[in-house]
């Protein structure tokens, strides 16, 4: 797994400003292999889709992943004799490889990709990207097991993309609805920081990608698609299938042992700069609790297995205090982890230290209640023994879910100061001093009479170097009905 990543983190999400002059909005990938029948109808119907309905500049990037076939000739081809498409040879197989290539190249601030068979209709094109120029989302997924989606495929895709969906909810937790649906988008800025955590150069790409972005807290909007499976699709079910649970088990593994440093791609809370003095958003206690809840049970089970082991070659006494020690120290690992978000290696050793003092004080409260019931009675029944550790366990798992959450993984940063104020903290991104006028509020587009072009000018805002920047854009008309003649469907 890869623990490498570009510096920094990522701004606060932004409108994108207005494209300067040839550099284009969108860049669109098709990954191909041994597509010399279907790649020219699809560029072509991909290109008059755009040209029509797509109201910034664009373009189509088809990434041949080592072709047998005239594939790549073809590719050229539509290079030379449309402006917007240009081909991209790679030498080794993989879409994942392909996707990470061209994405890592592209100086298009919004990139997407598409199968080259277009099972998808491409209406659903713009909703996809929409939300990544406006600043709202992070990346962009098709969803073909969304409620209002159309689906027109076999008995066996259908059981086999379910089944794989819901395998990544049990085991990765996924909240996303389809990770294969070939038709997704990424803002630029979030790619140049996500893709080199991203290991696989095959299929589970895509998943890999979706569950990094999710665990990071990053905004995954789905849109509901209409998809036509293509009955001539060379995908090899059994290896995908295969190779995908694999990708799955090192994913899990890599977040279990908190290996990737998915802090860097955390974002500043808010769009307003008033809002970016926060540094974190604090966690969720209800989602606490459930790890907690979970975390303590799976314990608990761990205590029972450890004892009947020790039991073996020990006497009970010793066998208690083995395994309760070597179960309170994988109970304090797993609710750094799972239930409070602590990721690295730094702290540790403290963490569990303060873990081990709070197991103490579970065990005096637990003990002490026995003892007061010995004092109490010389003989209790056993039902009231009982009763009085479950109340008195109840007590001690409280406390304990109290000091783990305020004294042991407080909500705060490590290098926070205790008691500093909001006002005094660095904020999340340094404004860099504009070199030009400064900056009006974004004027409102005019009207435009239809069926005609319009230009609109943009405040750009501040661009990658921290400077300001204004930009001119021409916009072309959206049509209000876009049906693509092409399209049987």
């Amino acid at each position: 797994m890869r623990t490498d990543s570009s510096p920094g983190t990522l701004p606060a999400r932004e409108h994108l400003p207005a494209a300067t002059a040839g550099t284009p909005v969108l860049d669109v990938v098709i990954p191909v292999y041994n597509e010399e029948k279907d790649l020219q109808p699809c560029v072509r119907r991909l290109h008059d889709h755009l040209t029509r309905t797509f109201p910034y500049p664009f373009r189509i990037t088809v990434a041949d992943n080592a072709s047998t076939d005239s594939t790549p000739d073809v590719a050229r081809l539509l290079e030379a004799r449309v402006p917007e498409v240009r081909s991209v040879r790679l030498e080794q197989k993989g879409r994942g490889r392909a996707l990470r290539t061209v994405w890592s190249a592209s100086d298009a601030p919004i990139l997407a990709y598409m199968d080259v068979d277009l099972s998808t209709d491409l209406n659903a094109l713009l909703p996809l990207v929409a939300p990544l120029i406006s600043g709202h989302s992070d990346l962009a997924i098709g969803s073909r097991l969304a409620r209002s989606s159309r689906v027109v495929r076999g008995a066996k895709r259908e059981f086999i993309s379910r089944s794989y969906n819901l395998i990544l909810r049990g085991s990765l937790q996924a909240r996303f609805s389809d990770a294969q649906c070939g038709f997704k988008a990424i803002r630029r800025d979030v790619a140049q920081l996500l893709l080199p955590l991203v290991e696989d150069t095959g299929w589970f790409f895509d998943t890999e990608m979706l569950v990094l972005a999710e665990r990071a807290g990053l905004r995954i909007h789905e849109v509901p698609v209409d998809w036509v499976d293509d009955p001539d699709s060379t995908v090899h079910i059994v290896r995908t299938a295969t190779d995908d649970l694999k990708g799955v088990w090192r994913v899990g593994r890599a977040l279990a042992t908190g290996s990737l440093p998915l802090d860097r791609l955390t974002r500043p809370f808010g769009d307003d700069p008033r809002d970016r003095d926060i540094m974190d958003v604090p966690k969720g206690l209800a989602r606490q609790l459930v790890g907690f809840c979970v975390v303590g049970g799976l314990s608990t089970l761990f205590y029972l297995l450890l004892y009947s082991g020790f039991r073996q070659f020990s006497g009970s006494q010793t066998a208690n205090a083995l395994a309760l020690l070597v179960s309170a120290v994988a109970n304090t690992a797993a609710n750094r982890r799972l239930t409070f978000g602590v990721r690295g290696r730094a702290g540790a050793v403290r963490h569990q230290a303060q873990g081990l003092v709070v197991f103490g004080i579970g065990l005096a409260l637990t003990s002490g209640s026995l003892f007061a019931l010995d004092a109490a009675t010389s003989d209790p029944a056993h039902a009231t023994e009982l009763a009085v550790l479950v109340a008195a366990n109840l007590a001690a798992t409280v406390l304990r879910f109290l000091l783990f959450r305020a004294w042991v993984f407080p909500d705060r940063r490590d290098d926070e100061q205790p008691g500093a104020r909001l006002a005094d903290r660095p904020p999340a991104r340094p404004a860099a001093p504009p070199t030009g006028p400064a900056p009006g509020p974004l004027p409102r587009r005019p009207s435009t009479p239809p069926g005609t072009g319009g230009t609109t000018q943009f405040r750009a805002g501040t661009g990658a170097d921290g400077t300001w920047r204004d930009a001119t854009m021409r916009l072309q008309p959206v049509r209000p009905h876009d049906t693509d003649p092409g399209d049987a469907r």
